[in-house]
């Protein structure tokens, strides 16, 4: 007799359901993943809402793709792969790949021809079905990539390492380049920023300058405990002339905006000085066209630099400074929901609730 599991299935954009399926059948190479803690994504607004991207959604689809929870079973091999046995607390990453396509050979496994992520692009309509983790339980792949978390790490900081202080890590550090002394300017104070604001301290930058709103109060008061030097309400600021005063008209050195309006992406040229480096993680719709004054990039000799997700290179460093306690990342969730209310979590995050703000949003099966 199978056992059964439920999740919440987007089926087509806009309905959120809970489905029943069949647990998988493991064998020696894949296993089996009880969800703990799942995050809610900047994106999965976006998904939910049938946002275009890489590819048309092969719906229905499960999302959920910031994972953490205990292995329920593994097999032989993927546990000697993984260094993991049945009882330890794990994080998965995004994305996995196929192994075959250019991009997986080269290691650029985020690429992916075949688009092999977790929570995205992969339908629950075939077995073994549970391929997001706004669910009871998680199908681990042969190629995912299992990493072992400390049980005594609160479970709302384990669930920020992969796809928030992760990515931060590899968005600012590695393609950004930020080092001693620099000075760099965040656009948007929710968990990207804020996760940004670690890793620019932890990277030894001198100003740490968070834009935002009047109505990111609270997010300002955690920017700053994370590191942040200056935090400007734009509202009631000009950001480039504050950033010109701070670094005696020099400019930032690098720039990342993470406001997920175009807004941040115009802004940024004017607030990069020369030399300097612009991140633009967004996605602002991929059918969207942003008017960018490209001459600011020329004249000052500025790189722009696409980022997109996070990979080994990049969570290995961030389980690590996760787990040196150094930063309270927990204090980043603000909301908590069981499974059952995963479509509200979702339109809280989309802004679609009125008078409720949120910084994480959490699922708890």
């Amino acid at each position: 007799m199978s056992r059964k599991t439920r999740s919440m299935v987007l089926e087509v954009p806009g309905k959120i359901s809970m489905w029943e399926f069949d647990l998988p059948r493991i064998g020696a190479e894949d296993g089996l993943l009880k969800v703990e803690m799942a995050g809610v994504c900047g994106s999965d607004p976006g998904m939910y809402r049938g946002k275009a991207t890489r590819g048309p959604r092969p719906y229905p689809i499960i999302m959920g793709h910031e994972i953490v929870g205990h292995i329920e079973e593994i097999g032989d091999v993927a546990a000697k792969r993984h260094g993991v046995e049945v009882g330890d607390r794990v994080i998965i990453e995004y994305a996995f790949g196929c192994g075959q396509c250019y991009a997986c050979i080269t290691g650029s496994y985020g690429q992916c021809e075949s688009f092999l992520t977790y929570g995205n692009m992969i339908s629950c309509k075939e077995p073994p079905h549970l391929w997001g983790a706004y669910g009871e339980y998680l199908y681990i792949a042969p190629r995912a990539l299992v990493h072992k978390v400390s049980q005594e790490l609160p479970l709302e900081a384990a669930v920020l390492i992969c796809a928030v202080l992760g990515n931060a890590i590899r968005w600012l550090r590695t393609m950004g380049g930020v080092s001693i002394g620099n000075t760099v300017v965040i656009e948007g104070p929710g968990q990207q920023g804020l996760a940004g604001v670690i890793v620019a301290r932890e990277s030894g930058a001198q100003n740490i300058i968070v834009t935002g709103l009047e109505k990111d109060r609270r997010r300002f008061e955690l920017a700053r405990e994370f590191g942040a030097t200056h935090c400007i309400d734009v509202e009631k600021e000009d950001p480039v002339g504050a950033v010109k005063e701070v670094t005696a008209g020099k400019m930032a050195d690098v720039v990342m905006d993470v406001t997920a309006h175009p807004e941040g992406a115009i802004k940024a040229l004017d607030l990069v000085g020369k030399g300097g480096t612009v991140i633009l993680p967004g996605l602002y719709g991929i059918e969207k066209e942003i008017p960018l004054v490209v001459d600011k990039v020329v004249f000052k000799e500025a790189r722009v630099q696409g980022v997109y997700s996070h990979n080994i290179q990049s969570v290995i460093p961030a389980i690590a400074l996760a787990e040196s306690r150094r930063y309270p990342i927990e204090k980043m969730v603000t909301h908590r929901f069981p499974l059952e209310e995963a479509e509200r979590a979702v339109r809280l995050v989309g802004g679609e609730i009125e008078g409720e703000e949120a910084i994480k949003v959490v699922i708890v099966p």
